[in-house]
C-alpha cells in the first residue's frame, strides 16, 4: 500500500518534541502532520503504531567510505550495495560515496560503480560522490596514502567531472597546495561544495579559499593545523566564517566532548554537521582490515594504522546521535545536524524534515537510539 499513517509517535521537529503526533504519507511524500493521535483511519492507508517512539527525518551521511566487510573504493556494485543496506539498518536514508586518495583508475571505477547502482539502491538512496583527495597536504595526510597525494591537476579534474558529471557534490582539498585556487575556482563553477581538510592551511590561507568559494570543513580538528594562540589556522578562520560549516566525528575518539560542545556553541546546529568517515568495519567489529592501501586493525572499536595513526571510524549515524545527546546537546539539534544541515548543504530541497511535500523519508528509534525501522519513499525497509 502506497498510502501509510505513521501514529503515536513522539515526533522530532527543529524546535521541539510533539508528544504523540500522527504523520499522513501518500505516494512516498509527507501528506500531512498532525500533533495528535488519530483513531479513525480511512481503509487506503495502511496504519503503523509507533509505540511512543522517536520519529525522525531520515539521517543524511555526507562521508562514508565503507561497512560490513566491503569498501566503496572496491569498485564492484556490491560493495555500493552493501553501504547503502547498511545505512539504511542505522538510520541514515541518504548518503554520499566517498572516496579515498588513489590512483585515477581506481577512482573512475568506483565513480563507474556508483553510477551503475544508483536508482537501483538496495537501502539509503545516493546523493551523490565526496572526492576526499587526492589533492591533499602528506604533511596532514592522516590515514590517506601519501604516494597517491598529489598537487591540483586541473585536466585530470576534467577527466573525473567528465565520468561523474554532476554526481560530484563535495570535493575535499588542502587549499594551500600549488594549483588549490584555481581549483577552487573550477569546483565553485561546477557548484560543488568545497570542503577543506588533511591541510596544512595558515590562518590567512584558510580565509582566501572560504572567500574564493570553500564552505566547510571535512572531520573538523582531524587532519589539519591545530589552533595555536600565535598560529589560530584553519580552524579558527571557519570558526569566523558564517558560511562555513563543519563535520562532526562524534565517536569517543575523535573529538573530547567538550569540542563538540564548542562546535556547537559557536556553528549552532545549522552549522555542523554529524558524519560517520566509515571505513568496511562498521558492523564487523574488531579485526584486520586493508584500507585505503592501508593495513587497518580494529580494536575495541578503534580503527589504527601500524603507526597508531586514527584510521576513519566504525561509528554508525544512529550511534553519533546518540553520543552527540551524551554530550550534553539536546536531541532536536543533534537530529538537525544528522538530518536537516546536510540536507540543506546539499541542497536536497525535499529531505531532512518532517513536513507537507518532503519526502517520507524516515526514521523510528527506541529510547536506546535502537533503529526500530527505516523508511524510504515510503517504503519501510527492516
Amino acid at each position: 500500500m502506497n498510502n501509510k499513517v505513521v501514529q503515536n509517535v513522539q515526533l522530532l521537529l527543529p524546535d521541539r518534541i510533539v508528544p504523540s503526533a500522527t504523520v499522513w504519507i501518500r505516494d512516498g511524500k509527507i501528506e500531512r502532520v498532525e500533533p495528535e493521535y488519530h483513531s479513525a483511519v480511512e481503509d487506503q492507508y495502511e496504519r503503523i503504531d509507533g509505540r511512543g517512539q522517536w520519529l525522525i527525518p531520515g539521517m543524511i551521511d555526507v562521508h562514508i567510505h565503507g561497512a560490513n566487510g566491503l569498501d566503496m573504493m572496491d569498485g564492484t556494485e556490491a560493495s555500493i550495495q552493501e553501504v547503502s543496506h547498511a545505512c539504511a539498518a542505522t538510520g541514515c536514508t541518504s548518503f554520499l560515496a566517498t572516496s579515498v586518495s588513489s590512483t585515477m583508475e581506481d577512482l573512475l571505477n568506483m565513480i563507474r560503480s556508483v553510477k551503475r547502482v544508483i536508482g537501483q539502491e538496495a537501502g539509503a538512496k545516493i546523493a551523490g560522490i565526496h572526492l576526499e583527495g587526492p589533492y591533499l597536504n602528506p604533511k596532514r595526510k592522516g590515514m590517506q596514502n601519501e604516494k597517491y597525494l598529489r598537487h591540483p591537476n586541473m585536466d585530470e579534474m576534467q577527466e573525473i567531472f567528465q565520468e561523474a558529471g554532476s554526481l560530484i557534490k563535495m570535493v575535499t582539498i588542502a587549499p594551500e597546495l600549488p594549483g588549490g585556487m584555481e581549483l577552487i575556482s573550477f569546483l565553485k563553477e561546477q557548484r560543488v561544495v568545497i570542503a577543506v581538510a588533511h591541510s596544512d592551511a595558515t590562518y590567512e590561507e584558510a580565509k582566501q579559499a572560504f572567500a574564493a568559494g570553500a564552505s566547510h570543513v571535512t572531520h573538523c580538528f582531524n587532519g589539519m593545523r591545530p589552533i595555536h594562540h600565535r598560529d589560530p589556522g584553519l580552524i579558527v578562520a571557519a570558526f569566523e566564517e558564517h558560511h562555513v560549516s563543519l563535520q562532526a566525528i562524534v565517536d569517543q575518539v575523535h573529538l573530547h566532548p567538550a569540542i563538540i560542545r564548542l562546535m556547537h556553541r559557536l556553528k549552532g546546529p545549522e552549522g555542523m554537521v554529524l558524519i560517520t568517515d566509515a571505513l568496511q568495519a562498521m558492523g564487523m567489529g574488531d579485526g584486520n582490515y586493508v584500507f585505503g592501501g592501508h593495513h587497518v586493525t580494529v580494536s575495541e572499536g578503534i580503527a589504527r594504522l601500524e603507526d597508531g595513526t586514527l584510521a576513519s571510524s566504525t561509528v554508525t549515524m544512529n550511534e553519533a546521535l546518540r553520543l552527540t545527546v551524551d554530550t550534553g546537546i539536546s536531541l532536536t539539534d543533534a537530529v538537525h545536524m544528522g538530518s536537516t544541515t546536510p540536507a540543506n548543504i546539499l541542497g536536497l530541497r525535499d529531505k531532512g524534515k518532517i513536513e507537507p511535500g518532503y519526502d517520507a523519508d524516515l526514521v523510528l528509534l527506541d529510547e536506546q537510539f535502537q533503529v526500530v525501522w527505516t523508511m524510504i519513499a515510503g517504503k519501510r525497509i527492516g
